[in-house]
């Protein structure tokens, strides 16, 4: 029976809806989650430590931390309409013995921009969506692109994979995507999409939150990965990401909610924490 943290803040979600999902995972008595916690940046802050955590199995994020927007997206701006904050030293000390000690993490959707200022965060999740031009493992990007309401094709790449188990081969989902740098060379892939990733489909995000949204006048974008979805080791913890999950549309897709119920049961199970140490062992990473 599995006990879950979600952790939220930073980025506008629908709440109601989007808490039905952990209401209904808790209500199933076929479901291994028999509670949820929801807890909000910055608070969540004191809970990634060993001494803290323990009352959860896994922590599932749905938060934005180390962003701070300037002014609504609405207003058109020439000035900086975002400040990064760095992570303070005593969480990211706390949140690196947590993963040390195993536990679970999901990320879901818009989590991968979060803690812009701290690379090692990324290298956790397995990628990050930059709202402005940052460096990557030594790479230089320009701000990420974002399109919503794309109707595209998604591929399952390891049909063994416990979160794709229940899933279709091949499903058409309806989300916002995202153009930004995935560590593939990092991550095991599990889903695929079909779409084009290339800056002629997406929009800049920093037009977006200058007030000028669905724009990509003058901005460009390398490639990126069209992979959806991975898992991969942090420390000795088991990392999921998703990148579904945009908003109530999603919330309620059935396929959605399994990934989610899934990614849970996958993050808690002994199995996954053993691979995780293994893969740890045979990569001689941390992340």
């Amino acid at each position: 029976m599995t006990r879950v943290l979600l952790v939220t803040k930073g980025h506008p979600f629908k709440k109601n809806e989007f808490f039905t999902i952990f209401d209904d995972l808790v209500a199933d008595k076929e479901s291994c989650v028999t509670e949820y916690t929801h807890v909000e940046q910055p608070a969540a802050q004191h809970l990634f430590h060993p001494d803290t955590a323990k009352n959860w199995d896994v922590f599932v994020m749905y938060d934005m931390p180390g962003i701070e927007f300037n002014r609504p997206s609405t207003e058109p701006s020439t000035s900086d309409p975002v400040k990064f904050h760095d992570p303070p030293e005593w969480y990211k000390n706390g949140s690196r013995s947590l993963l040390e000690e195993g536990k679970g993490m999901i990320f879901l959707h818009h989590a991968i921009a979060g803690w812009p200022t701290w690379e090692d965060w990324a290298h956790v999740i397995g990628g990050r969506f930059h709202y402005q031009p940052g460096t990557l493992a030594g790479v230089e990007y320009p701000d990420s692109g974002y399109r919503h309401n794309v109707t595209h094709s998604i591929e399952v790449v390891e049909n063994g994979h416990p979160i794709v188990e229940g899933l279709p081969e091949t499903f058409e989902f309806t989300d916002e995507v995202y153009l930004a740098p995935v560590l593939e060379g990092n991550v095991d892939p599990i889903l695929r999409s079909n779409f084009s990733y290339e800056s002629k489909n997406f929009y800049s995000a920093d037009l977006a939150i200058r007030g000028k949204g669905d724009s990509n006048e003058g901005w460009e974008h390398p490639r990126t990965s069209n992979l959806v979805g991975w898992v991969k080791h942090a420390g000795n913890s088991p990392v999921a990401y998703l990148q579904f999950g945009d908003g109530p549309g999603q919330y309620a897709e059935p396929l959605f909610q399994k990934m989610i119920s899934n990614a849970i049961l996958w993050a808690s199970a002994e199995k996954s924490h053993e691979w995780a140490r293994q893969r740890r062992e045979a990569t001689g990473r941390f992340a």
